[in-house]
């Protein structure tokens, strides 16, 4: 089984899901988009199985300094653009489990993947 998580190490909801796989010792590689990046075709297959309105935070101040037109117009293409430029934009975490993709972190979720 291959667990992979990825996000900014200092967010707090990384944090919680590292606590969280660390407790209920599951063991994963840490992906760190500030410093590993992301590469164009990881975040192509990403907005194209979970569609870019799910990747995409539009909560975080990442989303809000975004200029009214690239937010008006963002389809998959602009997504991805938009995620290589500023990673920070992507919602966190993302669980890569043995293929499966999660988004965001819950509790009841994890328990569920990692049974």
């Amino acid at each position: 089984m291959s667990t992979t998580i990825y996000g900014i190490k200092n967010c707090d909801t990384m944090k919680k899901a590292f606590k969280w796989l660390e407790s209920n010792n599951i063991e994963y590689s840490f992906h760190d988009y500030k410093k590993a990046g992301l590469e164009e075709l990881q975040a192509n297959e990403w907005v194209n199985e979970l569609g870019w309105e799910n990747v995409i935070n539009k909560r975080g101040t990442t989303w809000r300094k975004l200029d009214d037109t690239i937010k008006d117009t963002m389809n998959n293409e602009t997504a991805v653009q938009v995620m290589i430029e500023n990673p920070s934009i992507i919602k966190r975490p993302l669980l890569i489990h043995n293929d499966s993709k999660t988004l965001g972190f819950k509790e009841a979720e994890y328990q569920t993947i990692f049974g």
